[in-house]
């Protein structure tokens, strides 16, 4: 260990400074004494006792107990079941070894993580240390590899260099170097170029939520270190070897995300605030007019009767039932906000008089109700770590749902409080924790602060869902916890309109989705100052291949609605947002994925492509979508600069084109030859494609070996689409796509009311044959016909579909074939060969 990381463990947050520590706490580390368990090993080394147990082959937990005693085996994060959860391991004289992974205990209990064959994947750089009730645990950082996750944190894609701090905070008008801001997630994955240390990558979450802290090299190059003052000293190591295989099993430890309904994959408009009925009718209509295809119109806190939650302005929206039902018929869904500050009003509020009965809320050391400024001027606050103040929130919602809203928002959640430095409640306030596995207790705003934005939309997911049992709940929240991704959606909190806010939010969505939630946004605009009007355009361009797409800003900014600069502008700003709506069927199956699987829907471009960690380009704008579409905005979004985009290696297409396109690096090797290629791929190390920025432009690439679906344009996801569904089919190696349909707000797609349907390409010689595998599922999808369309393809001829044959279409100039044939509902091949003849 050097001085730098031994200095770094002795003066971490909580611990005792280098030049006070005892004699005991200078003898060198003791060895470590260990006996076997079925699942695991114990381990004592001196004052040190650590459990070490395998819940599967490839996800550890590594308990720690201080003074002897292991905190309470309780978790807002991780459910009980799941913590029940044991491997059989095979002993070794030093640890165990699972199917996949070899555990070491060193001297004073340092954990090393091995791969079968001995490759180091993640190891203790010292024994775990502590100090009263703070604790460090140190970890080597090899200098190639890096660190995602962490949420929505600033700083860069990267966590590598940088520090942070786990304390939920009201960041108004943060900077992209603020720390800490609105959400703790604990959790993050290293990896280097080959896998981090060569051995694959790996995740850790720190299941405290206590004001933890973080260092990723920050302070010692080569150490990787986390703690915190209080809490238990309990964390899950999550073996990949890949990314993707962290993600997935990070989404299995804290929950996947549920299927959000299609609605909430379009377009959304807001403002803080729309100050009337009125005034939403008008943005309606003119959305409507300008054909700007949009899914919902939100209600900030300007809706309501002196911003007091549950409420609505008797003045200013007289009839909130019939708004929502003019916005239905026109296809649009109301979101409204409801914070949880609840006004301490003695008469007339009820949400205050019945919280009061129910003893729901939060209370002062002295057992007062805590009470402090907000929105509504003083307020009280529900304790959600309480079922039944959970219970009780869950019923306020009920005259909404009656009323039609369709979603929900909860903010301020950190929770926010005026008129105070730390901007939230005082340390010593009290919660009582009653439910899940934990025994019931009293304890303070210090364990309870960062689990109580989520347990707030826990609150609300849970009484949606009691209301509305066949209906999947919309929540949004800004302050979070991991595990979050459960009860709601997400977004970055109050940005600003900058174009530095712009880069800053694609690099917060994807280590969201690397953090679990696969749904999140940031404010399309900026939240706070106002867009040039060429800034919003760009941002309207990005946002539109973003998992949740919301234009939002605040009183007193300029308006930001898509119409706002001119006939220009709104020509390119609508073109986007109608082709989100064409790719809504990849969008939906993207969201069948990631409530299936875990992988998030916007991603780095390293996660299905490990090599472009290596790219010699500036990634630090590109992601992708899904595995089959690579968005490539300029690194420097403001400025005009040309710039250079790297391909991963197989092979990509111009999405807007369809063309291929790309130049082999020099530095690459030669063409990769296969049989089942329609065309050359790109070289090894990829290809490089050459951008001259154009504000009506964004670059995007589809894989070679995707099948694109698209539909006809609608206006609003309530709308059917007219006409075929089209696949694109772009020729490559693992050519494939897939097809996913329900009915989009029921959860009858969870007994089996649902559309899946793989599709499959191979290129042999002259021969390209599309494979449609039998469908999953008894749900009726919309179309009844499909128009396959195949890219860099010069042959023509028919295809026989139940003995009719259909025309093969071609377009020399754009070099496609297409072939249009009813929706094929049992396994189906078509057969088209280059020289002309096409099959089934």
């Amino acid at each position: 260990m050097t001085l730098t990381a031994l200095l770094l463990a002795a003066t971490a947050i909580g611990a005792t400074p280098p030049m006070q520590q005892t004699q005991a706490q200078t003898a060198p580390a003791a060895a470590p004494t260990l006996t076997p368990r079925s699942d695991g090993v114990e381990v004592r080394a001196g004052a040190t006792m650590m459990r070490v147990t395998a819940m599967t082959d490839g996800l550890i937990r590594v308990r720690v107990a201080k003074d002897g005693v292991y905190a309470e085996d309780a978790s807002w994060a991780v459910s009980a079941e799941l913590r029940r959860r044991k491997a059989a391991v095979t002993a070794t004289p030093d640890g165990f070894t699972t199917a996949s992974v070899r555990v070491r205990i060193g001297a004073g209990g340092a954990v090393t993580f091995e791969t079968l064959d001995g490759r180091v994947i993640s190891a203790d750089a010292a024994a775990p240390r502590v100090d009263g009730t703070a604790f460090t645990i140190a970890k080597t950082l090899p200098i190639a590899e890096h660190v995602y996750g962490m949420g929505d944190k600033t700083q860069g894609l990267d966590r590598r260099g940088h520090g942070f701090v786990d304390w939920n905070t009201d960041a108004f008008g943060f900077s992209s170097a603020d720390d800490p801001i609105y959400k703790s997630i604990p959790f993050f994955i290293g990896t280097g170029a080959g896998g981090a240390s060569g051995g694959g990558s790996y995740g850790i979450l720190l299941d405290n939520s206590y004001r933890t802290w973080f260092d990723f090299g920050h302070r010692d190059a080569e150490t990787l270190s986390f703690g915190g003052p209080d809490g238990p000293i309990d964390y899950y190591f999550i073996a990949g070897p890949s990314i993707a295989e962290v993600t997935r099993r990070y989404a299995d430890l804290t929950g996947h995300a549920p299927l959000a309904p299609k609605w909430a994959l379009g377009y959304q408009q807001s403002r803080y605030s729309y100050g009337s009925a009125d005034e939403v009718r008008q943005i309606a209509a003119r959305l409507r007019a300008d054909r700007v295809p949009t899914d919902v119109i939100w209600l900030d806190i300007g809706y309501q009767d002196r911003n007091r939650p549950f409420t609505t302005d008797a003045k200013t929206f007289p009839d909130l039932p019939k708004l929502a039902t003019e916005m239905k018929a026109d296809g649009i869904k109301l979101v409204a906000i409801t914070d949880l500050h609840i006004a301490k009003v003695d008469s007339g509020y009820a949400p205050y008089q019945d919280g009061m009965k129910a003893d729901a809320f939060i209370k002062n050391a002295d057992g007062t109700p805590y009470v402090a400024p907000v929105w509504p001027g003083p307020s009280v606050f529900p304790d959600f770590t309480k079922t039944a103040a959970r219970t009780w929130w869950g019923t306020q919602y009920k005259g909404f749902l009656d009323a039609g809203i369709a979603g929900f928002w909860n903010d301020m959640n950190e929770p926010a409080i005026f008129e105070t430095p730390t901007k939230t409640m005082p340390l010593d306030t009290r919660h009582r924790i009653d439910s899940d596995d934990f025994a019931s207790r009293v304890t303070d705003h210090r364990e309870a602060h960062n689990v109580y934005g989520m347990l707030n939309t826990r609150a609300t997911y849970d009484g949606l869902l009691k209301l509305r049992p066949d209906e999947r709940p919309f929540v949004m929240t800004r302050a979070s916890y991991a595990g979050g991704q459960r009860y709601a959606v997400t977004w970055t909190g109050d940005n600003s309109a900058t174009w530095d806010h712009l880069k800053l939010s694609v690099q917060q969505i994807i280590n969201l989705g690397l953090s679990g939630f696969g749904y999140s946004a940031a404010d399309v605009s900026g939240f706070a100052g106002g867009p040039s009007p060429d800034l919003l355009t760009r941002w309207t361009e990005i946002g539109a291949f973003t998992p949740v797409f919301r234009n939002h800003s605040a009183t007193g900014t300029p308006r930001v609605e898509p119409w706002v600069d001119g006939p220009d502008h709104l020509a390119i700003r609508r073109r986007f947002i109608e082709e989100r709506y064409r790719l809504m069927p990849y969008f939906y199956a993207l969201a069948d994925q990631n409530s299936r699987l875990g992988d998030p829907i916007m991603r780095p471009v390293f996660y299905d492509y490990p090599s472009a960690m290596t790219a010699s380009c500036d990634q630090s704008m590109a992601f992708t979508l899904g595995k089959s579409l690579l968005i490539a905005p300029p690194p420097k979004p403001e400025s005009p600069q040309v710039y250079d985009v790297c391909l991963p290696a197989g092979g990509w297409y111009d999405y807007w084109t369809g063309q291929r396109v790309g130049t082999p690096e020099p530095a690459a090797a030669g063409p990769i030859q296969s049989a089942t290629q329609a065309v050359p791929t790109a070289r090894s190390f990829g290809d490089r494609v050459i951008e001259t920025p154009r504000l009506d432009h964004l670059p995007v690439f589809v894989r070679a070996g995707t099948i694109l679906p698209r539909q006809p344009l609608v206006q609003s996801t309530s709308e059917t689409p007219t006409g075929p569904l089209t696949l694109d089919v772009y020729p490559g190696a693992d050519c494939s796509g897939t097809l996913y349909e329900d009915d989009g707000v029921s959860l009858a797609y969870a007994r089996g009311r649902y559309f899946r349907q793989a599709i499959r390409c191979e290129v042999v010689g002259n021969r390209m044959t599309i494979s449609f595998a039998k469908p999953q599922g008894n749900h009726t999808p919309w179309w009844r016909s499909v128009a396959v369309t195949v890219h860099d393809w010069t042959g023509t001829g028919t295809a026989t579909v139940k003995g009719k044959r259909v025309a093969n279409t071609t377009d020399s100039a754009a070099r496609t074939s297409t072939i249009v044939l009813k929706a094929p509902t049992t396994p189906t091949a078509i057969v088209i060969d280059r020289a002309g003849a096409a099959s089934q």
